[in-house]
């Protein structure tokens, strides 16, 4: 039987696998929009998963050095500047299906991102979870890191021989060094909740919570929109009163349903807020990314919505597991104002675009509304060129 050489394999395999951690991101200019800078490479795949993990380097036990562990994708993302690196804990999804976390990490933010060793080890509750995915990171003022994701189990009271049906809750994680994780039980609702947001300072005495309600696992029912809520204890969380936010519209953006990306960033002026928006057209779901402003009195009031998407996916975005996809769970913003937005395509891989506080403050502040008509759009465009051809005049 033909054998390889395994010395020789190893050592390509392991060159291919550091130029691609090594390759230098490039920033894209042609058609850009003035608010943000995307990058041609993106910022975390399967491919950038250690070889360790998937490969069995011992030759006596794999001779062939073939891959024994598959990744399917990496995407994502919460994100803390921490220790003076920029850490992405990614959602890391096996060929198995399954997801699970890992921390990535990075001197710059936008290339070299490197996996630690060992992916998180997240503890179980009484109720193990199926599956792990989505978590945000907030640095609470409390001293802890929260991670808030969503854990995923088969439905109990699905009909037999119905193995897709599940039921979706909060999972609750803390953590001072990213390395080891305290599970605190899973928060409480009478609904059932995929996006939660812890917000990052205490609201009169209490944590704070941006919440998307719906009635099962995929459609979102009576849930209108982002809500908000307050937890007398996040170490036995609950939600018992929920007020919507942010609704859902018919014929916009975020009609099928919407939900809090990463925690707000402060800004001097309010509450800076990225959200996916969801809609149903002829080739299935198609999310986008959305901003808003809440105040910074109040955290749960609406002061800036401009209409629209802000981000959507383009050319080879549009393409992957889940085709027409945009989601972020993870920003971070720099003490000079650059924000890095973490953003991932088609449930494939994971991205950055960089923008500035004062860009994203300018676009939620003076972007028309949603007029919710044809006919308000069209008025809104006449207003802008009016006001154009005024200035060609002078």
């Amino acid at each position: 039987m033909k054998t390889i050489n395994f010395d020789k394999r190893l050592i390509t395999l392991s060159a291919d696998h550091n130029a691609l951690i090594l390759c230098k991101n490039e920033e894209v200019t042609t058609g850009s929009n003035g608010l943000y800078s995307r990058y041609k490479y993106p910022v975390l795949t399967a491919a950038h998963t250690p070889l360790f993990w998937r490969y069995d380097l011992n030759e006596a036990s794999n001779p062939w050095l073939m891959e024994r562990i598959g990744i399917n994708a990496v995407f994502n993302a919460g994100a803390i500047f921490f220790n003076n690196k920029y850490l992405l804990v990614a959602r890391v999804e096996g060929a198995d299906r399954k997801s699970f976390f890992a921390v990535a990490e990075s001197d710059n933010g936008i290339d070299n991102f490197r996996f630690w060793d060992f992916p998180v080890v997240l503890p179980e509750t009484e109720d193990p979870d199926t599956n792990v995915y989505d978590m945000r990171l907030s640095k609470h003022e409390d001293g802890w890191i929260y991670g808030v994701f969503c854990t995923e189990r088969k439905d109990p009271a699905a009909p037999k021989g119905d193995l897709s049906s599940a039921v979706a809750a909060a999972g609750i994680v803390r953590t001072h060094d990213l390395i080891n994780w305290e599970r605190l039980p899973d928060l409480k609702s009478k609904s059932q909740q995929r996006n939660v947001v812890l917000h990052p300072e205490f609201v009169n005495g209490k944590y704070a919570l941006y919440t998307r309600p719906q009635d099962g696992f995929i459609d979102t029912g009576s849930g209108g929109g982002i809500g908000w809520a307050l937890i007398d204890d996040i170490t036995k969380a609950e939600v018992k009163d929920e007020i919507i936010i942010d609704h859902r519209y018919y014929h916009t953006i975020k009609e099928l349903k919407n939900g809090e990306g990463p925690h707000p960033i402060k800004t001097d002026k309010g509450w800076l807020h990225l959200a996916h928006g969801v809609r149903n057209c002829a080739a299935g779901l198609r999310y986008v990314l959305y901003m808003y402003m809440t105040s910074l009195e109040d955290p749960a009031k609406l002061i800036a919505q401009p209409g629209g998407y802000f981000m959507a996916p383009e050319e080879t975005e549009r393409i992957g597991d889940v085709s027409n996809v945009l989601f972020s769970n993870g920003w971070i913003a720099d003490e000079d104002g650059t924000v890095y937005i973490y953003y991932a395509s088609s449930d494939t891989r994971l991205h950055v675009a960089v923008s500035s506080i004062d860009k994203l403050t300018d676009y939620c502040f003076n972007t028309p509304v949603d007029g919710f008509r044809s006919a308000a759009s069209v008025k809104t465009i006449c207003e802008l060129v009016d006001k154009n051809k005024q200035l060609s005049k002078t």
